[in-house]
């Protein structure tokens, strides 16, 4: 007589942002795009504002 033990499957994982917050999220990354626009960072957040318009 064998015992099978099954494995417990792991939880489901849940989104950490709403829509909502994606777009709240590009509007702020946008405000600060117009404050660092001369520095070499802005590349970053101009990709950054970018990528997050295809999500939401």
């Amino acid at each position: 007589m064998s015992q099978t033990m099954t494995q417990p499957e792991p939880a489901r994982s849940r989104a950490v942002f709403s829509q909502e917050d994606f777009g709240l999220i590009r509007t702020a990354i946008a405000h600060y795009l117009r404050e660092v626009q001369d520095q070499p960072e802005s590349v970053k957040y101009a990709n950054l504002y970018h990528r997050l318009g295809r999500v939401a």
